[in-house]
């Protein structure tokens, strides 16, 4: 009997610690509903519950957007700002919930503390506009399954974080790049057939989007002024600055092309062309601007070679929105995917004394159609029958 009776307490205290355990489970586990949407950098990549898409939650209200900024700040009348206006326009008209954070620094390890910063304040869709921003996608992109990363500016080149191994963009990651050249074409082709022989390139740093910009100016300004047979009367002085804002000697440097004889330059690179316009100032000469319209600044600005970063930031957001997330491409904005490049033409920017708008349609027209065409090559400066002076 006392035999018997052991082995029920036995039983009995077995029992007990299985349910002990199994009520222990239950309280260290969290509800499957709580768990987060991002992942941090500690957890172990290819984690099935945080793999779960977040198109659903985006296209029932979910989403809420955060730019965060390259060099500079979103009133930077150039790259940053245009970004900002898409991210403002989109949401303010889908009554979605939008902000921007600027980086303390200009390093990668800053960009990704802020982009974290960011998705820790519950922003699930982070559009981040410059090529600087290839290494820190590298970052977040596995690391954050859960949020959407728009890339603005970052090319299959940029994502590499030592340029000799190169990454593809994760399927929560869209990258938009533009084809400037045929950009700076136009305003190339313009400038000539407005009358003006002695122009000048003043480039931010030589990456390849200001590359592009660029060699099409040369194209662009050799072509018109093939066709006016001045091919021999056409001059460019072409330099990169090395950095995206002006200073005392790079305005020097504009003002020696302005007295040599420089009626007017492409100021191409953010805030460097603060310098051109001072120098422009000092000279009666012209400028033209770049990414955006930049008419509004001075009346020097004769033109502006622009680039659609308001609409490719709208169009992502809505498609990513309706469900057509392109997340995994490197997608290329051209005049054949759309009106993504080209030159103001509403009365206030357009500053030509002779070359018309209709004029200008039809070589805009002939860009897109492929009558004309533009080289996007920024390994070979084109070659031309006008003289190029590059100048380092």
């Amino acid at each position: 009997m006392k035999k018997i009776i052991a082995l029920l307490l036995v039983v009995v205290m077995v029992a007990a610690l299985f349910v002990g355990c199994a009520e222990s489970k239950k309280e260290t586990e969290a509800p499957a509903g709580n768990k987060t949407e991002t992942k941090s950098k500690t957890e172990t990549k290819g984690n099935e519950d945080t793999q779960a898409k977040t198109e659903p939650d985006l296209v029932n209200g979910g989403m809420k957007v955060a730019l965060v900024t390259d060099v500079g700040t979103i009133d930077d009348e150039s790259f940053n700002q245009a970004t900002w206006e898409g991210v403002k326009q989109y949401c303010e008209a889908n009554g979605v919930e939008y902000t921007y954070y600027q980086p303390s620094a200009d390093s990668t390890d800053a960009r990704v503390e802020t982009i974290e910063t960011a998705i820790g304040a519950g922003y699930n869709v982070i559009v981040m506009p410059g090529y600087l921003f290839g290494a820190a996608v590298l970052a977040v992109q596995d690391q954050y399954p859960a949020v959407n990363f728009i890339a603005i500016d970052v090319g299959a080149g940029d994502l590499t974080l030592d340029y000799t191994t190169y990454y593809d963009p994760a399927p929560n990651t869209l990258c938009i790049t533009f084809q400037e050249d045929q950009a700076g074409y136009l305003a190339g082709y313009a400038a000539v057939a407005d009358g003006y022989t002695k122009l000048g390139f003043l480039g931010g740093m030589a990456v390849p989007a200001v590359i592009r910009y660029g060699y099409g100016f040369v194209q662009g300004a050799n072509a018109a002024a093939e066709e006016k047979g001045i091919a021999d009367q056409v001059s460019i002085k072409y330099t990169y600055g090395g950095q995206f804002f002006g200073d005392a000697a790079i305005t020097a440097k504009m003002d020696g092309w302005y007295a040599d004889g420089t009626e007017i330059v492409f100021a191409c690179g953010g805030g460097i062309y603060t310098s051109a316009l001072e120098a422009a100032k000092n000279h009666d000469k012209k400028v033209i601007g770049v990414d955006v319209d930049q008419s509004y600044i001075d009346e020097r600005f004769v033109t502006s070679a622009m680039k659609g970063l308001s609409a490719s930031v709208v169009t992502a957001l809505t498609d990513l929105a309706d469900g057509k997330w392109n997340g995994g491409q490197v997608q290329n904005k051209s005049l054949q995917e759309g009106d993504y490049v080209g030159l103001p033409t509403n009365d206030r920017a357009w500053r030509f004394n002779t070359f018309t708008v209709e004029q200008y349609q039809k070589v805009y027209n002939e860009l897109k159609d492929g009558t004309r065409v533009s080289s996007a090559d920024t390994e070979n400066a084109p070659t031309v029958a006008i003289k190029v002076d590059y100048i380092q």
